[in-house]
């Protein structure tokens, strides 16, 4: 069945008409209308796209009631959706290769960022002296949650460097203002986190800065190539039950990278909650413009992506088998590129 269903796919797309099968043209019908999202750190900047696609009303346009329900980190957001409690999750485009490597089947189906944004940090209060990479053993490091993305970026961090992750330890910080306080008093030695928490550290002078992947020349440095971060994903199941809704959350988030990249900083500000802001709306704007690169203005995951994302995994998880992982099945561009279709120009 899902043979002639690419057939249909591939058919409907070189026509550009609509299938006489229900649920396979561009013009889908929503097949579940309520649809809870979970998500890891709502207000992080990793997720704004989402953010927008919800406060613009880019869910509501396409016939979807959306509720998106927000977690300390990413590994608790996929938790919820493994769990039954969520239908989505906008989460790191590498948990589905984890999920996979468990027997459990899940795919990616439309791109937020293509670059991690994390940025890693040494507190300047409890290691002032900080020269390389092994003055991190036996510190403490905050990370969004344990077994998160900001995880797996440090872990990977270490490891080029010839450390394990029981070099050092590991505790969860959330995405926001607690993560702050943290390194604030000395909780935490260092930190993996994402803006607006780096960016307020770094203005008040409390972090060093010792890898960054809030570009694409960065994390290709440091990860080897492309490295797809937020996505929206869920199982295949969910796909196969509900191609129709799929569809429609593609192309509001696809509608919502378009209006991001064309969107100036204050529009964005003006259109977030207050307390995305922490404070300091001029600092938030400025953690806008040196994030912006990172966001995907497509939906469209890079072909290179998901072996990088691989490899990364590979290096964070023990006893991983790469071998093992049929990535064709973690991803699909097919939803984003009918999006797209539909928004060329958002």
């Amino acid at each position: 069945m899902s043979l002639t269903r690419r057939q249909l796919l591939k058919l409907a797309g070189a026509a550009g008409a609509v299938s006489a099968i229900p649920g396979f043209s561009i013009a889908q019908t929503v097949d579940k209308k309520d649809v809870t999202i979970a998500v890891g750190g709502k207000a992080l900047i990793y997720y704004l796209p989402l953010s927008i696609a919800e406060l613009n009303g880019y869910f509501k346009d396409e016939g979807l009631k959306v509720e998106v329900v927000d977690f300390a980190g990413g590994s608790r957001a996929l938790q919820a959706v493994v769990g039954g409690s969520a239908d989505v999750v906008s989460g790191a485009f590498e948990h589905p290769i984890n999920l996979q490597s468990k027997g459990q089947h899940y795919r990616s189906f439309v791109l937020q960022g293509r670059a991690p944004m994390i940025v890693l940090g040494v507190s300047k209060k409890t290691v002032p002296n900080y020269k390389t990479p092994a003055d991190l053993k036996g510190k403490k490091i905050g990370v969004t949650a344990p077994g998160s993305s900001t995880n797996m970026m440090a872990n990977f961090f270490l490891a080029q460097h010839g450390l394990k992750p029981s070099d050092v330890s590991f505790i969860g910080v959330g995405a926001g203002a607690g993560a702050i306080t943290a390194l604030r008093t000395g909780q935490i030695d260092a930190i993996a986190n994402l803006d607006p928490v780096i960016s307020t550290l770094v203005k008040e002078d409390l972090l060093n800065i010792i890898a960054d992947t809030r570009t694409l020349k960065d994390t290709r440095t440091i990860f080897g190539g492309n490295m797809p971060a937020a996505t929206l994903y869920t199982s295949q199941n969910f796909i196969d039950r509900n191609p129709g809704t799929t569809q429609a959350l593609a192309n509001a988030i696809v509608r919502a990278n378009k209006w991001i990249q064309s969107a100036s900083a204050d529009d964005i500000a003006k259109v977030v909650p207050e307390q995305f802001l922490l404070g300091d709306p001029d600092l938030y704007k400025l953690a806008l413009e040196g994030n912006r690169e990172a966001l995907s203005p497509d939906g469209l995951v890079p072909e290179d992506g998901p072996k990088t994302a691989l490899s990364a995994l590979a290096a964070f998880v023990p006893d991983f088998k790469p071998d093992t992982i049929d990535l064709s099945k973690i991803w699909t561009n097919e939803f984003a590129e009918k999006a797209n279709q539909k928004y060329p120009n958002g």
